[in-house]
Order: C-alpha cells, then structure tokens, then sequence
C-alpha cells in the first residue's frame, strides 16, 4: 500500500506557518494551545500531512497577526502563487533556519535604507564573485606537483 504523498501547495502553506512560528519565537506547543490542537497536530500542519481548513487558517492568521494570503505568498514575490508546480525549497528552508532568522532580525533592525541596500548590494557581490570562483575551479586543469 503507497503512502499518500502531500499536496505539494498544503506542504508550502505548512512550511509558511512554520516560518511565521519561527518569526515571533513561538513553540509549536504554545500555537497549539492557542489553536486548542496538539503540537502533534501543528507538526503535521507545518510538514503538510494535514490540510489546513480555511477556518484554522483563519485563526493562525489571528495568532500570527497577519492576512491568511501571507501563507501563499512566496518568500522572493510580493503576490500570491498559484500553486502550480510551487518550489517551496531553498529560501524557504534558509528563512526558517537559525542563520536565516537571525540574519533577518538583525537586517529588520537596520533603520538606515541606505545601509539596508548596501548589505544586498554586498550580498548579490559576494554570491557573485563565488559563483565565478567556482566556475574557475570547476574548468581549471589539475596540477600535479
């Protein structure tokens, strides 16, 4: 017998609360409660096992302070997906990762937007220059000593 995979937009949607959860620092414990579920049942909403109904949507929504169209917005997108063959890979994974939260906090507390565009402007340098580094690693002969 197969095991049902997951809908792919019902493991983005999941993976949109997780990332939320993390944001404000919650456990899944604590939105459990909030939500009068298990943090077994938050698990299984956040992996995309369980569909989210738009009524719970709603009331993450509440708990989270933010519109239920923020669980179908793409991370690098200021509008909604459809859905249709969504990536929900590696921003999504960075972003809910300690590096990627702690790196966003400390850039949200940047007030300066001068300095804000400095940084990505740095960043996109940087991603650039290893991009060509490794291209030249990759095409450059093997020396033999």
């Amino acid at each position: 017998m197969n095991k049902k995979t997951p809908n792919p937009i019902d493991v983005f949607v999941g993976s949109r609360v997780r990332l939320r959860r993390l944001m404000v620092g919650m456990s899944q414990e604590a939105l459990a409660d909030r939500l009068g579920v298990t943090f077994q049942q938050v698990q299984k909403y956040e992996k995309g096992t369980n569909r989210i109904s738009a009524s719970r949507l709603q009331a993450i929504s509440d708990v989270f302070r933010v519109p239920p169209s923020f669980f179908f917005q793409d991370d690098d997108a200021s509008g909604a997906t459809t859905g249709a063959g969504h990536d929900t890979g590696d921003v999504s994974t960075f972003v809910s990762s300690k590096e990627g939260l702690d790196l966003n906090r400390a850039f949200l507390k940047i007030e300066d937007a001068g300095v804000r565009k400095s940084i990505i402007s740095l960043a996109t340098a940087l991603s650039k220059a290893s991009e060509l580094s490794s291209e030249r690693t990759e095409t450059a002969p093997e020396q033999r000593i």
